[in-house]
């Protein structure tokens, strides 16, 4: 290794380093080094080497960090800003980086790692080595007039200035190896109180729901299933087709992007900027599917929560997000769509879609009474009746057929997505149905949600708060529902089965039932919900029942 850079790295070390940091180490032992592999610069090849790597994006993307290096003069610190910078300009869809210069490198960002576990980092040092080593060959001798005592006296100088660069460069090390795991974005500093992370309002989620979330969404099935219900994606893609002129040379921001289609139906109708932002693993995906589609050159992608991520734009004229969970609100996310309108929407910004209904209906359905809730009295000639509490206290994710239904439907809350605050999302409806047919029982109710698409201006008279209502309304109208009357979603309904202890009458077509919905978010598990519906039928006794959606 290089003496002159062992004083880069010393200095280097010593003014990234803090006594807070040094305690964080003392009781860890690295594992890094076993089976490092090396990430492409601007692609998902993986190799075993740096050198291997460096190779390849030479030869296949035209860029050579070595040269780069050398030309920029660059010690051990600004390798390490070198290799993080091209890393984060590949994430956003630069392919072009030859005329890097070392002002693009000042930024003390770029000393963030930009991939977990980069093993270029960890390996950086043997490579520079090797670089060093080889283009002293080329240099001429030092001049002979130079006493030997005073290169001697310099070399201990330097043995001594290793020795402790060593115990500081496993602390640096290891240090990167920690921040694979925690963002530096993240930290809170003195010197940089721009870069502190923003905190989100009302109940905090614990870290292991919050992950088991997000990881939930890294996978492939879950992002089949939503591209395949055709209701959906084409709800969205025919808004944004259909109304070219609200995209176009506009700055959209995509939130939960996942696989990148709303962004990329965004980026067709002419929209100037998208940024697309995900917190799971997926966005590498989208990432890829961007570049495949040309749309590299207006379509940024961005790892990390919205709440805690720093966009490259202060606003944004239009967000765009899929959001819904089951029975609307499960899962959260709205949350994070309203801090962000908050945070990063233009005055007159355009949220899509911009506004959602929830509805209710009483359900009576001996059928599926007998095959999934009376299953359980003779399993193989075994009483299983005691399996029968959790199918009433949780709400069961169903697609119930339209002769389920008992009574009218009721749109129990309506939510404009302009306006509404975080604090709505937790409220007590009324709600009231008229009973359609006579039944023997009245064995549940069905909560469903139903979206719509609008302009800025446009406002959806209550009389067309039903989709196909709106639709009828013109080109450009564009709404879906999640209800048993219409196709099936891969949302479908929430059934909340009424406990057979609480038995209730018979119905007579026209009879009235009314009642309140109590809507609240546990505590304990602040993306999941709890539905509480009382009801009675006519003047008759008022009944409650609370069901849990987790």
């Amino acid at each position: 290794m290089s003496t002159e850079r062992n004083l880069h790295k010393a200095e280097t070390l010593s003014q990234g380093s803090s006594s807070s940091d040094e305690e964080g180490w003392q009781d860890i032992e690295p594992d890094y080094e076993e089976g490092t592999v090396i990430k492409s610069f601007f692609d998902e090849k993986t190799f075993p080497d740096a050198k291997a790597m460096m190779i390849y994006c030479r030869e296949k993307h035209n860029f050579d960090f070595m040269a780069t290096r050398r030309r920029l003069n660059l010690d051990f610190h600004g390798a390490v800003k070198l290799s993080n910078y091209v890393r984060l300009k590949a994430q956003e869809g630069n392919a072009t980086l030859g005329n890097i210069s070392v002002d693009d490198l000042n930024d003390d960002i770029y000393l963030k790692p930009v991939l977990d576990n980069d093993g270029l980092l960890m390996s950086l040092d043997e490579i520079l080595d090797e670089d060093d080593e080889a283009n002293a060959e080329l240099n001429t001798s030092p001049p002979s007039d130079i006493p030997v005592a005073q290169l001697l006296k310099k070399n201990a100088l330097l043995e001594e200035q290793l020795g402790k660069l060593t115990e500081q460069f496993a602390s640096f090390r290891q240090t990167v190896a920690e921040t694979l795991d925690k963002r530096w974005g993240d930290d809170v500093t003195s010197e940089n109180p721009d870069k502190t992370k923003n905190v989100k309002s009302g109940p905090a989620i614990p870290q292991s729901i919050d992950n088991n979330y997000f990881e939930s969404y890294a996978g492939y099935d879950i992002h089949e299933t939503m591209l395949k219900d055709t209701v959906r994606t084409e709800a969205y893609r025919d808004f944004v087709y259909s109304n070219k002129q609200i995209f176009k040379d506009k700055i959209v921001l995509d939130i939960g992007c996942g696989t990148g289609i709303l962004s990329m139906f965004c980026a067709k109708a002419g929209a100037k900027k998208v940024i697309a932002v995900d917190n799971s693993a997926i966005i590498d995906k989208a990432r890829e599917n961007i570049f495949a589609n040309g749309l590299g050159n207006i379509i940024t992608c961005i790892a990390g929560r919205i709440e805690e991520v720093n966009l490259p734009v202060e606003k944004v004229d239009v967000i765009i997000s899929e959001w819904m969970g089951y029975a609307l609100l499960y899962e959260a996310m709205l949350q994070s769509v309203l801090w962000a309108r908050d945070k990063y929407l233009q005055p007159g910004g355009l949220l899509v879609p911009s506004l959602s209904t929830l509805v209710i209906a009483p359900v009576s359905d001996t059928e599926y009474m007998n095959d999934c809730v009376d299953f359980w009295d003779d399993v193989y000639g075994f009483d299983m009746t005691a399996m029968k509490k959790k199918a009433m206290a949780d709400a069961r994710v169903e697609h119930m057929r339209p002769y389920s239904l008992a009574g009218s439907s009721s749109m129990f809350k309506r939510l404009e997505l302009h306006d509404v605050q975080e604090a709505d999302l937790v409220f007590t409806e009324a709600w009231e149905s008229t009973i359609i047919k006579d039944t023997d029982a009245l064995h549940g109710f069905l909560v469903w949600f139903d979206i719509f698409f609008t302009s800025r201006t446009e406002t959806v008279s209550t009389d067309k708060l039903e989709p196909a209502k709106w639709h009828d309304e013109g080109t450009g109208k564009i709404a879906f529902t999640t209800g048993p009357l219409g196709k099936e979603t891969h949302w479908k309904q929430s059934l909340m089965l009424i406990d057979p202890e609480n038995p209730q009458p018979v119905l007579k077509a026209g009879d009235k039932i009314s009642g309140k919905v109590d809507w609240s978010i546990p505590k304990d598990d602040p993306r999941s919900i709890v539905v509480e519906v009382s009801w009675k039928i006519g003047e008759g006794t008022m009944h409650k029942q609370a069901w849990n959606l987790r």
